[in-house]
């Protein structure tokens, strides 16, 4: 391996030899700009061998890093999503006087336990959600959240907050009679595993995030108030025409006032309108079987009104930056942060935001991705990210 710097360029080569056996011998030697290098170099023969460019998101880093070491063996970490599988168990559980949440559990009924939470929030969880994990590792748990998917009663806005949801996390872990697990989420999902680790640390082995929303006011008003539509307005023309003009200085109040009108029928109106703007934007490329997700009733009314919902009520956070002000609480906790470079839905702003308070995260930027967990880049970090806590959990036993 030949490394080189040229600061007054503010260049690197970097040439991987056939000779080593942790490269291919196809790689060529390459240049790359850089703004920042570390010196925190480990060649072989240490622990792991990683170059840490200040410009994430090059492939430098992720060849380099996603190589383990184990004993004299190097093991590359799996990228690809696993088969798909069936549930060995499902079941119901009654959370409130109101509610019941529908959850599930696949892979190995003895292995190593990790939760998945979905997105929206409202927006439930599917079969291809399992594929992310090594079925023969982990005991895989989803459920959905409280009105979403399968659980009861449907769309329901009662007794529905962040902190609720949390309860139903403990209730549901308590009633699996797991000791502590490790949290998987994206997008709203990211929000729910923050709050969620931040209430219960001592619960939490290990955390992957993807497509980071914080849940903040100028991420609310990025996506529903206009900034999204400098880059999809032919998406966002019938979400805005939706409502009247003398409405529009607030949509997220406007599509509130309809998306819990008495009438069903102008609930559904709003409700495919919301939910086709979010599909629409959700992928690098559009993604068509995801946009029709737009035209089931049953699924937007859930999603639409369930996350109106908790961005009315501003995540019922006690502040803005909630979130961010809390990692001193979790930064023991071996954390995966996947964010795509593209991502328009939840921009990266706010990955970069809790890269910075939470440094010690490993921080995966996927740099021909947008936003949902199904493209290719992401799903292979996401993929990669549970490995590497499935190969730490190994090596502790």
């Amino acid at each position: 391996m030949r490394l080189g710097f040229n600061f007054a360029s503010k260049s690197f080569t970097f040439c991987a030899l056939p000779s080593l056996p942790i490269f291919p011998s196809s790689v060529p030697c390459f240049s790359r700009s850089f703004s920042s290098v570390s010196k925190n170099i480990t060649f072989p023969g240490k622990k792991n061998l990683s170059l840490w460019v200040q410009r994430v998101g090059y492939k430098t880093e992720t060849q380099l890093s996603d190589k383990m070491e184990s004993g004299k063996e190097i093991q590359e970490i799996k990228r690809n999503l696993y088969a798909a599988i069936e549930p060995y168990s499902t079941g119901f559980l009654k959370v409130s006087d109101v509610h019941t949440i529908y959850w599930e559990q696949s892979g190995n009924p003895n292995g190593y336990p990790v939760v998945f939470l979905h997105g929206g929030p409202g927006g439930g969880t599917s079969p291809s959600n399992r594929r992310f994990f090594d079925p023969e590792f982990y005991r895989i748990v989803l459920f959905d959240q409280r009105g979403a998917g399968k659980s009861t009663p449907h769309a329901c806005l009662e007794e529905n907050t962040t902190w609720d949801l949390i309860d139903d996390i403990e209730k549901l872990r308590e009633h699996l009679q797991i000791p502590e697990w490790q949290i998987f989420g994206g997008s709203w999902g990211s929000t729910l595993a923050l709050a969620y680790s931040e209430s219960h640390p001592d619960k939490v082995t290990g955390l992957v995030l993807r497509g980071i929303f914080l849940l903040r006011k100028k991420e609310i008003d990025w996506f529903y108030e206009g900034g999204a539509a400098a880059i999809y307005p032919d998406a966002w023309e019938p979400f805005r025409d939706l409502i009247p003009e003398k409405e529009r200085e607030s949509f997220i109040t406007a599509y509130h006032k309809r998306l819990n009108s008495d009438d069903l029928e102008i609930q559904y109106a709003a409700a495919r309108a919301w939910t086709k703007w979010e599909m629409m934007t959700a992928h690098l490329l559009p993604n068509e079987e995801n946009i029709k997700r737009g035209d089931d009733d049953q699924f937007s009314l859930a999603f639409a009104r369930i996350e109106n919902h908790y961005f009315v009520n501003k995540g019922f956070f006690p502040s803005d930056s909630f979130l961010l002000d809390n990692v001193d609480k979790i930064r023991h906790i071996n954390t995966t942060i996947v964010q795509g470079r593209y991502d328009v839905c939840c921009p990266m702003m706010s990955a970069w935001d809790l890269h910075k308070a939470f440094p010690e995260a490993d921080f995966k930027v996927v740099p021909d991705a947008g936003h949902s967990a199904n493209e290719p880049g992401i799903a292979a970090e996401l993929v990669a990210a549970n490995e590497k806590l499935k190969n730490l959990a190994k090596n502790k036993t």
